[in-house]
């Protein structure tokens, strides 16, 4: 599928961004749209953060920049901020990745270029968003899952706190939701001729990615004959979200004869068909539970008579036998093993690290009939300026050569 034929394919975004918040623009570019990075002449340090390092180049900026076409302002400049401008006369959208009013400083905030295109999308992705007293607060990624309450602070043996292991929550899921705003308010501005401003906090995003936990605590400051826990607990309040399974027995996790799998026969015709299964009808008989998000809570001997049964079967003659008997089951990953998931291969062709740097996983959305344009290599700092200049803003080269001199690109010392 060409660019032009894509989902995005007639979105043209024009991104100011900083490290990890450039994922905003990525899940437009994966759908088709035309990013184009306007960096700094010294260009966006993602390049030399975190890590790996492959040939150079961080990962980070090989998986955020993929797709996207770079090119190089001075914005201090007249001539770098009149550019800036040209393009945006012609784009949808205008994203500041990046501390609220960064751009409106050079003059090129939503209220400079509203006058230029009344129908322009401005979207800022912040750290803490745009009011609050955390607005200014300089912060990195981790810090949204630990404000969001994520993740705990743990201890080593000698005392010292340390960050556990933990999936990102706040630096995918802003990009996300950031990406969701900007094409609702795209449609509309296409609708009406009218663009906007909006603005999302990546803190933000963590505490609603996170909702049921936090709701869970607020329904519970409420009466308790009010607000109650489920039928199968005897209405009894259980700790919200995933801290109240642990207690579970037939929704939990077991050693099977070469890993884990997660057990989720919580509903009463699940277990039946598990016991069926293993020829054990007397453990349903027996304890039978309720009809739906019963887990046998704290129910020992079965969990004991559980876990030996599980070890006498592989994780794939478990997961098979679910899918022939009809009861929840699924194997428990690691981020290093789930590349060789069979169900991850088939839902995951990886783009391989010969055409895009390193491998990495595609857009996880699909068009049935349809494959959606493959992503170019994250640019070098730059790397389309003078292709942009002619194939967007059609500056012949006299112009070109003018605004060179003008510093418009930079200097050598700015590199």
């Amino acid at each position: 599928m060409s660019r032009e034929s894509a989902p995005l394919g007639s979105l043209r975004v024009i991104e100011s961004s900083l490290l990890g918040p450039g994922a905003i623009g990525t899940h437009l570019a994966d759908l088709g749209a035309e990013v184009i990075k306007v960096e700094a002449p010294a260009g966006d340090y993602i390049r030399e953060m975190t890590w790996p390092i492959i040939d150079g180049v961080s990962l980070l900026h090989l998986h955020v920049h993929r797709g996207k076409k770079s090119i190089t302002l001075d914005l201090r400049t007249p001539e770098g901020a009149q550019i800036y401008k040209d393009l945006v006369r012609e784009a949808d959208v205008v994203i500041e990745a990046m501390r609220p009013g960064a751009l409106a400083k050079r003059g090129l905030g939503y209220e400079d270029l509203k006058a230029i295109n009344p129908k322009i999308v401005f979207c800022n992705l912040s750290g803490y968003g745009a009011t609050g007293p955390y607005r200014d607060l300089p912060a990195h990624g981790i810090a949204f899952d630990t404000w969001g309450g994520v993740i705990k602070a743990e201890v080593d043996d000698e005392g010292f706190a340390y960050i556990p292991e933990h999936a990102s929550i706040g630096m995918h899921a802003g990009p996300m939701f950031g990406a969701m705003g900007i094409l609702a308010a795209v449609i509309r501005a296409r609708e009406t001729g009218e663009g906007c401003e909006l603005e999302v906090g990546q803190s933000d995003s963590t505490a609603y990615m996170d909702w049921y936990r936090i709701e869970s605590w607020l329904a519970y400051e409420r009466p308790e004959e009010v607000v109650t826990g489920n039928k199968a607990d005897d209405y009894v309040r259980r700790a919200p979200g995933t801290a109240g399974m642990r207690e579970g027995v037939r929704y939990q996790m077991y050693e099977a004869s070469d890993g884990y799998v997660l057990f989720m026969a919580s509903e009463q015709a699940f277990w039946k068909n598990f016991c069926e299964c293993i020829g054990r009808l007397e453990l349903f008989e027996k304890w039978p539970g309720s009809k739906f998000a019963d887990h046998a809570r704290n129910n020992r001997e079965l969990q004991a008579i559980l876990r030996d049964v599980f070890k006498t079967k592989s994780c794939d003659e478990w997961l098979r036998l679910g899918d022939e008997k009809n009861f929840p089951i699924a194997p428990v990953n690691t981020p290093k093993s789930i590349t060789e998931d069979p169900q991850f291969k088939d839902r995951f062709p990886l783009y391989p690290h010969k055409e895009h740097g390193a491998d990495m996983l595609p857009f996880p959305v699909r068009f049935p009939g349809e494959e959606l344009p493959k992503p170019s290599w994250a640019p070098t700092v730059g790397q389309q300026t003078e292709e942009v200049m002619r194939e967007v803003l059609g500056v012949d080269e006299e112009a070109l050569e003018r605004l060179r001199e003008a510093g418009a690109f930079g200097s050598k010392k700015d590199g």
